[in-house]
């Protein structure tokens, strides 16, 4: 579905991302994992065309990422992209005019959950309700792969449970999710795999299940395992 071919990325002399593989089947929820600056972002910025790779690339459905892919690939960056002006109506008009695949009932459905109102000014907001919001706006997309970076950031953990079921909701055999997070344990409970990003090298990507079996250990174990002690893992 989206796959990720032995990608490199620098920025001067600094690599975000070195020679990273990997591949995303539908039907599954993916946490991507790793402390700030492991290339977290960059990967996902680089999977919707955001940033261009200095070698490597992403291929969704075998075809490189670009035009055609962004339509059915919805991104939720972790910067602010509102303006001060917008009411959360104005953000629903905005993603309605951008994206086809945007579902104005469903947006509202999901305002209702986050317990937000169209009459909100998007520069009051608390971070909690931003995410709350960003979260809505890119869950209303019908979109076959959801990319989310940080969701669950700087939020207190009823946003978090709210968060996490609107992801689990979104859940169909056609339909893959990608959440970056350094909140390992709030994300165990709905993954199916657990991708661990290391100074900008993938050192292990693990099914949940099969980590429990094979090694006896929970994901918490093994990130603990990864960067409690400095050692590359694989799985």
């Amino acid at each position: 579905m989206l796959e990720c071919r032995d990608i490199t990325k620098t920025y001067g002399r600094k690599t975000a991302v070195d020679h990273v593989s990997f591949k995303i089947e539908p039907g599954k929820v993916y946490a991507m994992l790793g402390p700030n600056g492991s290339g977290k972002t960059t990967l996902m910025k680089m999977a919707v065309g955001l940033v261009k790779p200095n070698a490597g690339g992403f291929f969704y459905n075998g075809n490189p990422v670009g035009k055609e892919s962004r339509r059915e690939i919805a991104y939720m960056s972790t910067e602010p992209y509102f303006y001060n002006w917008m009411t959360i109506k104005d953000v629903e008009k905005y993603y309605a005019d951008f994206f086809e695949d945007f579902s104005t009932e469903e947006f509202e459905r999901l305002m209702r959950r986050m317990e937000l109102t169209s009459d909100m000014k998007t520069k009051a907001l608390s971070s909690g309700m931003m995410a709350k919001l960003k979260i809505a706006v890119t869950m209303a997309r019908d979109a076959k792969v959801y990319l989310l970076d940080e969701p669950l950031n700087g939020i207190d953990l009823l946003a978090r449970d709210e968060i996490i079921t609107s992801i689990v909701e979104a859940i169909r055999p056609d339909v893959a999710l990608v959440v970056s997070s350094h909140l390992v344990d709030e994300l165990e409970r709905v993954v199916d795999t657990a991708i661990f990003m290391k100074e900008s090298h993938l050192v292990a990507m693990c099914g949940v299940e099969e980590l429990r079996i094979t090694e006896g250990k929970s994901v918490v174990d093994k990130y603990r395992e990864i960067y409690g002690h400095g050692g590359e893992e694989t799985c």
